[in-house]
């Protein structure tokens, strides 16, 4: 029987050691951390759903489809659109197709123009009928030229599309991949987001059973030190012994996966985030199931750490994430400031006020999550650049987003790629 070690338990590791083990390998996983799901996570304590960093799950990803079970996760969905909010100012831009009850305010909507709104169309029309494959391929470029290239005015950046997909590439300036861009908006298109009611440690959980139920034996608790594949059957080092196998799966973070295998390729630059959880008492907000987006003021930039780049009603999408009588929002800082968390709540406050300059907000602080890594940085090139499955030598393989791109997609789809490679090379059927 083929022996096979999985190094790392997120997403790809823990896709691709169940498709070996269904292809009948022998498969032990090693993750470092006492759970599985690598920055998949979530913290339940008190009532409370706390996530590592604000993420969602997009419903349309092609891997996501393929490998989760969507009604055993429960899902809990947003409403599409967002809420454009700065100082004593709030207005309400939803996917009219989706939302009838928003589309008057939408079509009412100053925070972007009437060719926006068009050009919106016209892009909804063009990403649902483009591929993947065309989507990745070709020219690349900054979002923020391909916007303005396709004729989206300066409001509709400002306002919309630097917090909104800021807080999908952990980006405001917009210096990410257009081919991000199209793909995230093709996905939002097509599909939803969501949050499974136990919160987005639930994707791994399943993935975790998933995998123990194939076979894969998953050791906790244990990280992959070193490894040395030049003289035939790999080497494994752990923290106290060394063992050899037929294969192994490098699916840890990318810097640990560039040390053991030194593939250069591999992007270790990193865009980080703080998220704040954070309740009060009383009426929830009006934003209901949408994103507050936090816009620029005329000649005010917001800069990371100065005020949250978007806030989400999580109790009003999710019930489940606190206890019936207190509304929880995340609140979520592009970068890794170094305030200290209180700093960081009060700012919440503050901005919060601005925007509903009738309330006042006693938010008690719960929970602070700061990810340093929770994406490589996408600029535009980088894709083309990103190192194969096969890239290191001797039978080792790469499972990571960073073989694809900054995604639970990307994740899930290169653990599969991995144990396809596997399987091909050691004619296993999968």
């Amino acid at each position: 029987m083929t022996e096979v070690v999985v190094a790392g338990g997120g997403l790809a590791g823990l896709v691709a050691g169940r498709h070996l083990a269904d292809a009948g390998a022998d498969v032990r996983l090693y993750e470092r951390h006492h759970e599985p799901g690598g920055r998949v996570r979530s913290l339940r304590r008190d009532g409370y759903v706390f996530d590592r960093g604000f993420q969602v799950l997009f419903t349309a990803y092609p891997a996501v489809k393929r490998e989760l079970d969507f009604d055993a996760l429960d899902l809990r969905y947003f409403k599409p659109g967002a809420v454009v909010a700065r100082p004593d100012h709030r207005s309400t831009l939803g996917d009219p197709f989706r939302d009838v009850d928003a589309a008057l305010e939408t079509a009412l909507n100053r925070d972007v123009t009437l060719r926006d709104k068009l050009e919106v169309y016209r892009l909804r029309t063009e990403m649902a009928e483009k591929s993947d494959r065309e989507i990745f391929g070709g020219r690349d470029q900054s979002t923020s030229e391909y916007l303005r290239d396709r004729g989206f005015s300066e409001k509709f950046l400002r306002n919309f599309a630097a917090p909104f997909y800021g807080g999908i590439t952990l980006d405001r300036s917009l210096g990410t991949s257009k081919k991000v861009f199209e793909f995230t908006f093709k996905m939002l298109t097509v599909g939803r987001i969501a949050v499974p009611a136990r919160g987005m440690a639930a994707i791994s959980e399943q993935l975790a059973d998933s995998a123990r139920e194939a076979g894969v034996e998953l050791v906790t608790d244990e990280t992959v030190t070193g490894l040395d594949a030049r003289s035939g059957d790999p080497e494994i080092e752990l923290g106290r012994e060394s063992l050899s196998a037929d294969a192994v799966v490098v699916a840890t973070d990318p810097k640990q996966a560039r040390e053991l295998t030194g593939v250069e390729s591999i992007p270790t630059e990193a865009k980080g985030c703080v998220t704040q959880y954070l309740a009060f008492d009383g009426p929830e907000l009006d934003c209901g199931k949408r994103l507050l987006l936090n816009a620029e003021e005329d000649g005010a930039e917001v800069k990371d750490g100065d005020a949250p780049n978007q806030i989400a009603q999580l109790s009003a999408v999710a019930p489940e994430y606190a206890p019936e009588d207190r509304t929880l929002l995340s609140a979520t800082y592009l970068g890794v400031p170094d305030d200290p968390d209180e700093v960081l709540a009060e700012r919440t406050a503050r901005t919060l006020e601005s925007w509903y300059p009738e309330r006042r907000f006693d938010l008690d602080l719960l929970h602070t999550s700061r990810v340093e890594f929770a994406q490589f940085a996408q600029p535009p090139g980088i894709h083309d650049r990103l190192p194969d499955v096969r890239a290191p030598e001797g039978p080792v393989y790469l499972a990571g987003e960073y073989t694809d791109a900054s995604s639970l997609n990307a994740a899930m789809m290169s653990g599969r790629t991995a144990a396809k490679r596997v399987a091909e090379d050691f004619d296993l059927d999968l």
